[in-house]
């Protein structure tokens, strides 16, 4: 796919990160994965990002990366898909180009490793990973990888095949002047944890879309919000705060690292074998698994008899 075509996708409608499954013995799991991919585009999703943050990429190994776009690829359908990529320059490039073999339609650049740096070494290392593939490739602000809005536009006139950003920061201040600077020469992408909590304040940003991690388990409702929301209907976008976000937000904020455990215990309550999380993280306690079990309700997915 070319670079702009995946631009143009990725400012159509609301993305998602599906959860990387695992077996019993920790090993990337392609038949539930793919199994749960494709039901996840039957909904209205225009891409799906394969190994990305809610996926698990900073537990994976690099020579797994290929085999998880490869099946997402299998099947997605007509639904685009973006791999992960980070980690230090050498390796991300390697990432890069190994997921451009295997099919992804571009690239998500998660922060570096580590260590800050300064906006010449993100710039270099953004310039060397655009450069490596001819995919387009969309940057994940957030972290310890900040790029500012004058590096950016540096960026912009340096790399045609950069056509997004992503925010996870939280500043609505940068997030607004990278969005006045650079106006469409990006697709500009929400990717706060439960993104929907931030939506209403991304969108007046001038953001048009964001990443639903709860995509994963109830794509329904998601695409409900989201629809609400680019319609500006606030009263109902507030509802469905109300009776589920907020609520799986006080789920999701009682450990660290829930913002991915519980989406994937959502996907193995809707009947996935998506398996557990990899360490460092840690799954819900069987009381906070009956609490999103109760949450989901009338989302559950019907299973074939």
């Amino acid at each position: 796919m070319e670079p702009q075509e995946i631009k143009q996708k990725l400012g159509s409608g609301l993305l998602s990160f599906p959860v990387t499954h695992f077996d019993a013995e920790g090993r990337f799991a392609a038949d539930s994965y793919k199994q749960h991919v494709e039901w996840l585009s039957g909904f209205d999703a225009p891409v799906l990002f394969a190994a990305g943050g809610t996926g698990e990429f900073f537990s994976l190994r690099p020579d797994e990366i290929p085999a998880i776009v490869s099946a997402a690829k299998e099947a997605a359908g007509d639904t685009a898909i973006v791999s992960g990529c980070g980690y230090g320059t050498e390796l991300a490039i390697q990432i890069a180009q190994s997921a451009e073999k295997a099919g992804a339609d571009g690239i998500l650049l998660l922060p570096h490793y580590l260590i800050d740096a300064p906006q010449e070494g993100l710039f270099e290392h953004v310039k060397r990973v655009c450069q490596s593939v001819g995919i387009g490739v969309m940057v994940y602000n957030r972290d310890n990888s900040i790029l500012q809005a004058d590096t950016l536009a540096r960026l912009c006139d340096t790399c045609p095949n950069l056509v997004g950003f992503k925010d996870g920061s939280g500043d609505i201040g940068l997030v607004r002047q990278v969005t006045a600077k650079m106006g469409d020469r990006l697709t500009y992408l929400g990717g706060m944890p439960t993104a929907e909590l931030f939506a209403e304040a991304y969108l007046g940003a001038g953001f048009t879309t964001y990443s639903s991690a709860v995509f994963n388990f109830v794509p329904g409702l998601a695409v409900e919000f989201y629809k609400h929301l680019r319609a500006g209907e606030r009263a109902d976008c507030e509802r469905i705060l109300n009776d589920f976000f907020y609520p799986f937000m006080a789920i999701r904020n009682r450990r660290k690292g829930y913002a991915v455990a519980a989406i994937k215990a959502g996907v193995r309550l809707q009947g996935f074998k998506a398996g557990k999380v990899r360490a460092p993280l840690s799954d819900l306690t069987s009381e906070e698994e009956a609490m999103l079990q109760a949450l989901i309700g009338k989302y559950q997915r019907k299973q074939a008899a």
